[in-house]
């Protein structure tokens, strides 16, 4: 066997090299009000500090297969005749300081936010609270809109199959779309915090590693990693989420692929044993921080030379807050 060959480091050693180049050694761990969350290493001091909201109540025209609307169904709904602003001066009260703003999907993968953009607008400038938005695919005139707006972030998920676009999240739109709204958003010098969602297409991979090549064209915020998880009554209930194999891979290809950019581990994927597995390999991947870590982790990342710093907003919006 070639010496040279049987010397070369992994991939995990290669990705966590990387990480030392073009990082310190902070890492950031995330629980937002989304759920309640403790464990022996970190515990939310207070939920109210970032909330969801939902321009479309619990409404989404997709019916996608591994949600069926039920990401959504949580999140405080907007009362149309109370309005954005006045929704979020009443959380603002309660302690609130961001807010994430999404809502259900029409069939062209827009989330109809425009109607509240001046509310928008108003909550940054007024109640100067910090605003994360999902946005689905974007247009121009949505693009102009955020910017104008003020908003802090803007996240999407990034689709890099056109089978997933079609057969799980119904959607009329193509890769290009999610394309082309990347571009818009940092055409309008807006920060982009896309996510990928690895195993979306009932549990195998198939574009993920296209929508990384995608992403790795912008410059971007940070990049979300997040898993699939079946959810009980949707269509994907008894589909396995991906091997951990595959997702310790595609962690360390995506730090490889993107050295500069903070990646971070969102709050979606399957819990238990396989939590555990996935939040290990993101430190050793060299990844910048993970939503809702699993017990231990936080002093398995010290072991690693690691500071850990503790964040109760959404990991999408810590690259600036």
């Amino acid at each position: 066997m070639d010496s040279t060959v049987a010397n070369e480091p992994s991939l995990e050693v290669k990705a966590f090299e990387v990480r030392k180049l073009h990082f310190d050694n902070a890492i950031q761990y995330y629980a937002p009000g989304l759920k309640r969350f403790e464990t022996s290493e970190f515990k939310q001091s207070n939920p109210e500090i970032f909330q969801s909201i939902s321009v479309t109540g619990s409404a989404c025209a997709l019916n996608c297969d591994h949600c069926d609307k039920k990401i959504i169904e949580p999140m405080i709904p907007v009362n149309n005749k109370e309005g954005l602003f006045e929704l979020c001066r009443k959380l603002k009260e309660k302690g609130t300081e961001t807010v994430l703003v999404s809502g259900g999907s029409m069939k062209n993968g827009q989330v109809p936010f425009m109607k509240h953009i001046e509310d928008i607008k108003r909550v940054r400038e007024e109640l100067g609270m910090k605003i994360m938005m999902h946005t689905g695919v974007v247009d121009e005139a949505m693009a102009k809109g955020l910017k104008d707006a003020g908003v802090d972030g803007v996240a999407l998920d990034i689709i890099g199959a056109q089978e997933t676009i079609k057969d799980v999240y119904h959607m009329d739109a193509s890769v290009e779309d999610f394309d082309q709204s990347m571009k818009l958003l940092t055409d309008y010098g807006l920060s982009i915090r896309p996510h990928i969602i690895l195993g979306l297409h009932f549990g195998k991979f198939l574009g993920e590693y296209a929508a990384l090549d995608l992403i790795k064209k912008y410059n971007i915020g940070a990049l979300i990693l997040v898993i699939l998880v079946p959810m009980h009554d949707t269509p994907m209930q008894n589909e396995k989420p991906p091997s951990t194999e595959e997702v310790e891979t595609f962690f360390q290809k995506a730090r490889i692929a993107m050295p500069d950019t903070k990646i971070l581990i969102g709050c979606a994927r399957p819990g238990g044993e396989y939590k555990e597995i996935v939040d290990k390999a993101a430190i050793d991947a060299g990844l910048n921080g993970i939503a809702y870590p699993a017990e231990g982790i936080i002093e398995y990342s010290r072991t690693k030379g690691l500071n850990p710093e503790f964040y109760e907003h959404a990991c999408s919006c810590g690259v600036d807050i």
